[in-house]
């Protein structure tokens, strides 16, 4: 089901952690399957000279949120920006169509913290999240059942296909 890198990722991950000076900082997660991530950011000259993750989910976006660190760590900011979600699970030889969404997950954090440090360079205020602009929760266009494959519609707690909650 996994490949042998997916599962070298989940099992011995790269970069976790906080950086608790970092200068730019990507959380985004989706509540309809539980996947959280917050990417820590440390720039120097333009370059990601520091990388770290938490990651609250399933062993996919574990995966997904190290190797996303790995290829990240040490470009510079435009070439981090053309990371994609593709790239991501390629680099992790393919994921199940269930899991895909994870990968979106990766990608799309990174690019919320490429965006915080531009903006707090840029001298922004950060948008508070007390109900006014709140982030995108979404990370792929569709959610799949862990358990069967079966497509679940956003809001949904349970699969139709096997009554199980997700």
């Amino acid at each position: 089901m996994y490949s042998k890198t997916v599962m070298e990722h989940f099992k011995t991950p790269k970069n976790v952690g906080v950086l608790d000076d970092a200068d730019g900082v990507g959380e985004l997660g989706n509540p309809l399957c539980g996947d959280m991530m917050t990417i820590y950011l440390k720039i120097e000259e333009e370059h990601i000279k520091d990388i770290k993750f938490q990651t609250f989910g399933c062993g996919a976006a574990i995966a997904v949120s190290s190797m996303l660190t790995e290829i990240a760590k040490g470009k510079s900011l435009d070439e981090a920006k053309q990371i994609t979600n593709k790239d991501v699970a390629e680099a992790l030889e393919g994921l199940p169509k269930n899991k895909l969404h994870c990968s979106n997950l990766g990608a799309d954090a990174l690019q919320m913290a490429i965006k915080d440090y531009e903006d707090r360079k840029a001298g922004k205020p950060k948008v508070k999240a007390d109900g006014e602009e709140k982030p995108d929760q979404s990370h792929g266009e569709k959610c799949y059942c862990p358990y069967c494959d079966t497509e679940i519609p956003e809001g949904n707690t349970f699969c139709k296909g096997c009554t199980l909650e997700v």
